[in-house]
């Protein structure tokens, strides 16, 4: 029996109908590397149960402290089932990409039950109308608990979930795993006090371990390494408010070559750099047609990975926080790259002065009653609908993939993007991911908030075209792929042409053949 960090913690405390608290992935499969190409429901099921001995979070569960005094706990689940958690589904005719997500939608917006492992595998068939993707493919909708994975643990899951070869023998290692049995709400309430006696003594162990960080921000603020902006104060905008338990999601896939040849654009800039831009570039063109945008740059919380390589395969979080300005106020996509790099680099001088693991420690120590109270609080007197600005705008999770080609139950993985939860407060949120040679810029978004994520696709996509076209005209040179030429997938015009987009300004976007899942415009449901 393991107990949660706090901000783990915070994520359970969070948990509500409107907004449960999982992240997750569409992932897209195709089964031509299966033996007769094609892959069962059984053979996915047996696939999965040969290798849960490789993660952690597969077969524990929460048990929560009666009247939340303390941090809940995870125990190997007694009554843990497979069969509950993978699940079978197939659209209807025609089987397209707006379908898809639509599906994939619906199974997000529903909260987890907490009360067996917090996690989720649905398996969608019937992707029969998706260009590029070959009939008898078939996609899997993830959901998993935010208390137990952040984006690098998640990567771990997918890496127990998949091989490097279609044809990898399961683990020879036999699977000692053993049930525990749930403690009584007595033995809970008897090591709630335990922490509560010993928890001010940790308070003052992370007040110390933090003391050298502070003192070298305040030294680093008195000598310019950075400087506090006032574009780190977000503005607030029609996503700032109380969100409904109603998702929209969607995306857009595009060649990761591009997005480094957009790096010329502000030298030293990072492929993160590039995607905070085409978000903010997004956000700006929707608000604007909206008429709702602000006149100072909105704000992206960007998540920083600071766990250690012995921490890799550990539930839970290991994160910090840095601020991002998007550039939202500035009309030159060249320009408001330039803006996003120059205000990331000093995001982490400051994140690197206070210490971004001390960040993550000082939440282990939040006192769990305070942490649920406020959180329940929020929620039910609807104070994102009152307060005058949010911490952030939006929220850009960038969730690195696998350089190579992975598979699962034998059917090699052709797409990934990721999937957010939503809190009261933010309506919407984006993970950038890569894989192969693929990068995607995919967004969860509350549909009360966005009746209209085709139009929001449309900004992603003329936001990605002015930056790659400003990087062409500057004269920047694709980077060179490092693989043969024979093996590099051949380009072709997207599936549907955005709209009043001039050839010349705005170059469409040309993502692999066997990537063309993506591209696929949604229509409203």
């Amino acid at each position: 029996m393991r107990q949660l960090q706090g901000m783990d913690a915070s994520f359970v405390a969070m948990e509500s109908r409107n907004s449960p608290m999982h992240i997750g992935s569409i992932l897209i499969y195709n089964p031509a590397t299966a033996p007769g190409g094609f892959v069962r429901f059984k053979d996915i099921l047996a696939f999965f149960e040969s290798r849960m001995q490789l993660s952690r979070t597969i077969r524990q569960r929460l048990v929560r402290v009666p009247f939340d005094l303390d941090y809940p706990y995870w125990i190997e689940d007694p009554a843990f089932d497979l069969e509950y958690h993978v699940r079978h589904v197939a659209l209807p005719k025609p089987g397209d990409w707006r379908q898809l997500c639509i599906q994939a939608a619906r199974i997000f917006a529903r909260p987890l039950d907490l009360d067996r492992p917090p996690w989720e595998f649905t398996v969608v068939e019937g992707l029969d109308n998706v260009p590029g993707v070959p009939k008898g493919s078939f996609a899997m909708v993830t959901k998993v608990h935010h208390a137990a994975i952040d984006g690098m643990s998640g990567i771990d899951l997918m890496e127990a979930m998949h091989t490097l070869r279609a044809d990898e023998p399961p683990p020879d290692k036999p699977d000692t795993w053993k049930p525990e049995k749930v403690p009584s709400p007595v033995e809970l309430l008897g090591k709630s006090y335990l922490h509560a006696v010993t928890n001010p003594w940790k308070q003052l162990e992370v007040a110390a371990k933090a003391a050298p960080g502070l003192a070298k921000a305040i030294k680093g603020l008195a000598v310019k390494d950075f400087e506090v902006s006032s574009d780190l104060v977000a503005p607030k905008t029609r996503f700032n408010r109380v969100i409904s338990s109603h998702r929209v999601v969607e995306g857009r896939s595009f060649k990761l070559d591009d997005i480094k040849t957009m790096r010329a654009l502000a030298p030293g800039a990072k492929v993160n750099d590039v995607f905070l831009a085409i978000v903010g570039g997004t956000l700006r063109k929707y608000l604007l047609a909206k008429q709702d945008l602000p006149k100072k740059t909105l704000t992206a919380m960007a998540p920083i990975s600071v766990r250690s390589a012995g921490e890799k395969g550990d539930m839970g979080n290991q994160v910090a926080a840095m601020i991002a300005p998007l550039g939202t106020h500035i009309a030159d996509p060249a320009g408001r790259l330039q803006f996003v790099h120059s205000q990331t680099t000093n995001s982490k001088a400051m994140t690197e002065a206070l210490g971004a693991r001390n960040m993550t420690e000082i939440s282990k120590v939040s006192p769990a009653l305070f942490m649920a109270l406020g959180a329940q609080l929020y929620t039910r007197l609807g104070l994102a609908n009152r307060t005058m600005a949010p911490p952030f705008s939006t929220v850009v999770t960038n969730v690195p993939g696998p350089p190579v080609p992975i598979y699962s139950s034998v059917a090699r993985l052709e797409s990934m993007m990721g999937l957010l939860c939503l809190t009261d407060g933010m309506g919407v949120g984006h993970v950038v991911q890569s894989y192969c040679d693929e990068a995607t810029v995919i967004f969860t978004a509350c549909r009360e908030l966005m009746p209209d994520p085709e139009f929001y696709v449309q900004c992603i996509e003329d936001s990605f075209a002015e930056l790659l076209a400003a990087a062409k005209a500057l004269g920047a040179k694709p980077a060179v792929p490092a693989k043969p030429a024979a093996a590099k997938p051949k380009s072709r015009k997207p599936a549907v042409k955005a709209a009043a987009k001039p050839a010349a300004a705005k170059p469409k976007s040309k993502p692999p053949a066997k990537r063309k899942t993506a591209t696929r415009k949604a229509k409203k449901p």
